[in-house]
């Protein structure tokens, strides 16, 4: 048993053993419960509605999928630890919860700036826009998302995990990330850190590059664009992705690649439960209520289902009078 132990770690949660833990924890279950009904809610209806088979719904469903994926991978372990008392996570299993969340939040960053190209190829070049964005182009673009994020995880898991951790078992978070492991470490991790740095500069300056390139040539087509409702559909469009973009991409930014001097635990570990319990809740209601699409989609699933049940009572009715 102590040796199990001294291979294993202890997450202190997210809420740790403050006065309202319990109210707070209940409250970020809800959240979680939204979140996973949002998301799935999303997918269901972009992929049941023939007039939502389009480039960019379709990389809005896969962007519900990696947050749906991405909030299961870190709060289940935290509530079930609260609940049952039991705070150990193995060394395997820290392992497994940081490859999957490498990969969906690698994954979600290029998909973000796919996102962001579509945007571009139906609003500047909407004659050509068949052509640059058919279902194979899209497929591409998805899979090469999954594969740069999958490639991400599989480079700084190993790593990370080889390591040798003598200060604490006990990680200031909860759920196995890098930095709040890499505080555990007795080992020369500067080098280690440089790396860290790198990529994230690629993961990030690559899309950040594709989305900034793609939104100004949008904005400069707007400017010239003498048709106020034109505008005010392409602006319409384009916000709600943007929202996301900000959201996602300014805790990135913060977590990986401010100086540690800026760091607080507390501060780190509100900035991880944004990215990955607020953000994947936000999402959906971003592109759900902003979106007229889904909400008319939405509306008429709703009333569809309720003439149903009208019909079927009535049906029921009927015969229990016969």
């Amino acid at each position: 048993m102590e040796s199990n132990l001294s291979t294993s770690f202890i997450l202190v949660g997210l809420f740790g053993d403050t006065p309202n833990a319990t109210l707070l924890y209940t409250m970020t279950f809800i959240v979680f419960l939204m979140a996973l009904v949002g998301n799935a809610l999303l997918i269901l209806l972009i992929h049941s509605e023939p007039r939502l088979w389009t480039p960019m719904y379709y990389f809005i469903s896969q962007l519900s999928l990696m947050d749906l994926m991405y909030i299961s991978v870190t709060v289940p372990k935290m509530l079930v630890g609260q609940v049952t008392g039991d705070h150990i996570i193995s060394s395997t299993g820290c392992g497994i919860q940081m490859f999957f969340y490498l990969t969906l939040a690698g994954a979600e960053c290029f998909l973000l700036s796919a996102m962001a190209y579509d945007r571009y190829a139906a609003i500047c070049r909407p004659l050509h826009y068949p052509l640059l964005m058919n279902h194979r182009v899209c497929r591409l673009m998805v899979s090469g998302c999954w594969f740069l994020g999958t490639l991400d995880g599989l480079l700084l898991t190993p790593i990370t995990m080889s390591f040798s951790f003598c200060k604490s078992r006990k990680i200031l978070s909860f759920f196995c990330e890098i930095p709040a492991l890499l505080r555990l470490s007795c080992s020369d991790i500067s080098l280690y850190k440089m790396l860290i740095y790198l990529c994230c500069i690629l993961m990030l300056l690559v899309p950040t590059l594709v989305i900034s390139s793609s939104y100004t040539l949008i904005l400069l087509l707007i400017r010239r664009t003498s048709s106020a409702k034109g505008r005010r559909k392409a602006l319409a469009t384009c916000s709600s992705h943007m929202t996301v973009v900000l959201l996602f991409f300014g805790a990135t930014v913060y977590t990986y690649m401010l100086p540690g001097s800026y760091h607080t635990v507390q501060q780190d570990m509100m900035v991880s439960a944004f990215y990955t319990i607020l953000t994947p809740l936000l999402n959906p209601l971003i592109y759900s209520l902003r979106n007229k699409d889904i909400t008319l989609t939405l509306r008429s699933l709703v009333q569809s289902r309720w003439c149903r049940r009208r019909v079927v009572r009535g049906n029921l009715r009927g015969s229990a009078w016969e």
